[in-house]
């Protein structure tokens, strides 16, 4: 798979994220800037979210501040599928995202969780990073972006919310 660099990988999942919420009658919306934690604007007449898109091309999402209130979500874009396939989605809501950080509290104790939900390394490092394994279970999760807008799921959600 030819590499790419990392401010096209990014933009890259941005769309694919934007594309797949439209494919489900979501309109969402690219923000623009360097500097931002919102990477998408979804809204409906009555409701408006946030999305978070990380996008990697190798084994990990590295450094993933995360998301820290009821209306954020976080999808994460996993290119490393082969080239000219599909990439692979995992959906995460604010209460997955503190149950990876619950889990990785447990499994190294002296880490700590500020007011914004990201995590914190002894050594000073902050993000956390994040393997596909660890995200298995959101994988095409677009039922939680679309009840969230008070949307039908469209027949592949459903399927997947049946499964």
């Amino acid at each position: 798979m030819m590499k790419m660099s990392k401010e096209l990988v990014g933009l890259s999942g941005e769309y694919a994220v934007a594309s797949e919420l439209c494919r489900r009658g979501v309109y969402a919306q690219l923000t623009l800037g360097h500097h931002k934690r919102t990477d998408l604007l979804v809204e409906s007449e009555y409701k408006f979210i946030r999305i978070q898109v990380k996008a990697k091309q190798g084994g990990e999402w590295p450094s993933i501040s995360g998301i820290y209130t009821a209306d954020d979500f976080l999808v994460l874009v996993d290119f490393a599928v082969g080239e000219g396939l599909q990439p692979d989605f995992y959906v995460l809501n604010l209460e997955d995202w503190k149950n990876l950080l619950r889990l990785e509290k447990e499994r190294l104790l002296q880490v700590q969780v500020d007011e914004k939900l990201t995590i914190r390394y002894p050594d000073g490092w902050k993000g956390l990073n994040v393997r596909p394994a660890m995200v298995s279970q959101h994988k095409d999760c677009w039922q939680k972006i679309t009840e969230k807008m008070g949307q039908q799921a469209a027949p592949a959600d459903a399927r997947r919310a049946a499964e």
